[in-house]
């Protein structure tokens, strides 16, 4: 072997070996058990109601409740067109979500497993949970999201509705510290147990992860390079000026339930650094929402309950019908 030849060895064995630190560095995943979920509604499933909206705080509150769909480890935002370059992620809604989608595929093709079936394709996903004592992916019960108005300054009259193909990304990835608009807690204990990473929960009880997406929207990009910087916070008294745009503030709420035998101290994300074993699970919680909502719809509860303040609970339209 000549030095050349040597040199292309040491090379390739050190791209080897970086490769190898940089998975090393996140939960390693049983590709032969991972779960798979709803195969979600191929119908618009909107009927008649005399179901009046609730009252309100001065709020506007419309939600929507999602089964878990499918497990992959694609990313439509961050990596289009590049399957199988992501850590796992749990998908919610659009049951068709997959590197290869695009604006147009997510808001016309694919199951929905959301209440109001093909009504909302919009697709949601966080990454997956993962317990490390036995390497599986542990299924998730649902996906709660909110869409509210009346925070951070905001006036809910002064909300507008989503543009149609926006998607957006909240949370960090590659966090190992808290994050200020992510939370966790117990499901059955409530607020008392809420922390900032992923709490000590009973068998039988829910784990809850709770994420807000910004809601000021620049006006003009439906995406970004980061998938981030054309949304901002609000400031406390409004939307900043670069960010003119309010849209409802989207929060997930992803319940997971613990099961027979499992215990959540070995449970992390799979986007987590666990190269420390002293660092605990959920630091690095985010969450990606690619638009696939009908217009119509859409425009429709933001009119009746987020722009009118008032409380839709999680199926009413706000205009004689209800999502089922």
């Amino acid at each position: 072997m000549d030095r050349r030849d040597r040199a292309r060895v040491v090379a390739v064995s050190f791209v080897v070996a970086a490769s190898f630190v940089a998975v090393a560095c996140i939960p390693i995943v049983n590709r032969d058990t991972i779960p798979t979920g709803s195969a979600g509604f191929s119908t618009f499933r909107l009927t008649p109601t005399s179901e009046p909206v609730g009252a309100s705080d001065g709020t506007g509150a419309f939600r929507t409740v999602c089964d878990f769909s499918h497990m992959n480890f694609d990313d439509p935002i961050v990596y289009p067109g590049q399957p199988g370059k992501a850590h796992l992620h749990a998908y919610f809604g659009n049951t068709a979500a997959s590197a290869s989608s695009t604006a147009t595929s997510i808001r016309t093709s694919g199951n929905s497993t959301c209440r109001g079936g093909t009504a909302n394709r919009t697709a949601y996903w966080v990454p997956a949970m993962v317990d490390t004592s036995t390497n599986d992916a542990v299924a998730p019960d649902e996906l709660v999201v909110y869409y509210k108005s009346g925070y951070g300054g905001v006036r809910p009259a002064d909300v507008r509705a989503m543009p149609t193909g926006l998607r957006m990304i909240a949370g960090d990835m590659a966090s190992t510290a808290p994050q200020s608009h992510v939370h966790w807690e117990c499901e059955d204990l409530g607020y008392p147990s809420r922390i900032d990473h992923i709490p000590s929960c009973a068998v039988g009880d829910r784990v809850l992860m709770m994420l807000e997406f910004p809601q000021c929207w620049d006006g003009v990009n439906l995406d970004s390079t980061n998938h981030k910087s054309h949304l901002a916070y609000p400031t406390g008294s409004g939307c900043p000026a670069s960010h003119p745009v309010p849209i409802p503030v989207i929060t997930y709420n992803v319940y997971t339930e613990v099961g027979p035998g499992q215990d959540t101290a070995d449970w992390r994300l799979s986007s987590d650094t666990i190269d420390d074993p002293e660092l605990p699970g959920g630091y690095s919680a985010h969450g990606d929402w690619f638009d696939g909502w009908d217009a119509g719809v859409r425009d429709a509860w933001i009119r009746n309950c987020v722009q009118a303040a008032a409380d839709c609970h999680a199926h009413l339209v706000g205009d004689g019908r209800a999502m089922y």
